[in-house]
């Protein structure tokens, strides 16, 4: 799986356009290669337009990576907007011992039940809303999302999180670093869940 003999880990985030999922695959593909790490960053549209699902994918790796296909056997999943866990199975190719994070204020339902992941949640709507990031009707939760995802897989650091939205982020950078800390601080990383 592995570019070069590398280490590579893969992760697919699922969200609503308007989200931020393709900024939020973007920004960790940033902070991974502030680490000085090997990442790869990039979307799948099917209808572009506001409110419709969209996949986007990032690989990290410490060596250049050479694969360029969608990631369908991912490591880790970012589930934006939990309403899409009633009609997309998200945790298809999950793999055993991943991890799922999901963006909710309450308890996942709508799994497939031999879904054997740790499975990580944080209410990054309320978070974004607070920070002024988004509307109600379509908060922008990518920053914490990350912030949540930098501390349930340690796979970046927070401190490079937010140097990525610093460097990246052009608009409301402190209600995203905000809210990327935040995040960090209030996500909730159970053990795995045996299948």
């Amino acid at each position: 799986m592995g570019s070069s003999g590398g280490i590579v880990i893969e992760l697919r985030f699922h969200g609503r356009g308007g989200q931020g999922a393709v900024i939020a695959s973007e920004l960790l593909a940033q902070a991974a290669f502030l680490e000085g790490k090997f990442p790869q960053s990039f979307p799948f549209f099917g209808v572009e337009r506001r409110g419709a699902p969209v996949t986007a994918y990032t690989r990290i790796d410490v060596k250049p990576i050479g694969v360029r296909t969608s990631v369908t056997e991912p490591d880790i999943v970012v589930v934006l907007d939990a309403g899409l866990m009633r009609s997309i199975r998200v945790a298809a190719g999950l793999k055993r011992r991943g991890l799922l994070l999901v963006n909710t204020d309450g308890v996942v339902s709508g799994l497939d039940a031999k879904v054997a992941a740790r499975i990580a949640t944080v209410d990054a709507t309320a978070i974004a809303l607070a920070q002024g990031l988004g509307s109600r009707s379509t908060p922008i939760v990518n920053t914490a999302v990350l912030g949540a995802l930098a501390r349930a897989s340690e796979i970046v650091s927070l401190d490079s999180v937010l140097q990525a939205i610093e460097r990246f982020v052009p608009a409301k950078q402190e209600a995203n670093m905000e809210a990327a800390r935040l995040a960090y601080r209030e996500v909730k990383v159970p053990e795995v869940v045996a299948a």
